[in-house]
C-alpha cells in the first residue's frame, strides 16, 4: 500500500480513538503483529507443541481490536462503519461480539454495568492481508 494511503489509514484510527475516547466508550484498542509473528500452542498426547504461525490458513485475518462500550448493537454497528479496514492493500470487515464477563473474575469486567448483547459489542478490526504493526496515542 503506497504511504499515502498508509497514513490516511493510520489517521483514520487515530480519529476513532479520539473521538471514541472523548465520549467515554473506549474501553480497549490494540493493533496486532502479522501473522508471521504468531505462535499456535497446541496438546498432543500431553504435550505442549508450540507452532511457529497462526493457527488456520485463511486470508482473513485479525488485524487488531476496539472495545467499546455501546449502548445496542446499531450503535456498534455505525461505530464499526467508521473503522478503516484497508490494511495491505486490501479492504476487510469488522466484526462486532459481545464481550461476556466471567463469574469471579473481576479482570474481565470492562464496563460499570453488566455487558450483555443487548447493550456492547466488542468491535474487531479483520483486515484480508493482515496489518502492519504501528503504536497508537494513549
Amino acid at each position: 500500500m503506497p504511504a499515502d494511503e498508509q497514513q490516511q489509514v493510520r489517521e483514520g484510527h487515530f480519529n476513532m480513538i479520539a473521538e471514541t475516547r472523548k465520549r467515554g466508550i473506549l474501553k480497549a484498542v490494540n493493533p496486532l503483529a502479522r501473522t508471521m509473528a504468531a505462535t499456535t500452542v497446541r496438546i498432543e498426547n500431553d504435550k505442549v507443541l508450540a507452532i511457529d504461525g497462526p493457527f488456520a490458513e485463511t486470508r482473513e485475518q485479525l488485524a487488531g481490536y476496539y472495545i467499546l462500550e455501546c449502548k445496542d448493537l446499531d450503535e456498534a454497528i455505525a461505530w464499526a462503519a467508521k473503522i478503516p479496514t484497508r490494511c495491505g492493500g486490501s479492504y476487510g470487515s469488522v466484526e462486532i461480539r459481545p464481550i461476556q464477563k466471567i463469574p469471579g473474575v473481576p479482570e474481565s469486567d470492562l464496563g460499570s454495568e453488566p455487558l450483555d448483547a443487548a447493550r456492547s459489542g466488542a468491535v474487531q478490526a479483520e483486515s484480508r492481508n493482515g496489518t502492519p504493526k504501528e503504536e497508537y496515542p494513549a
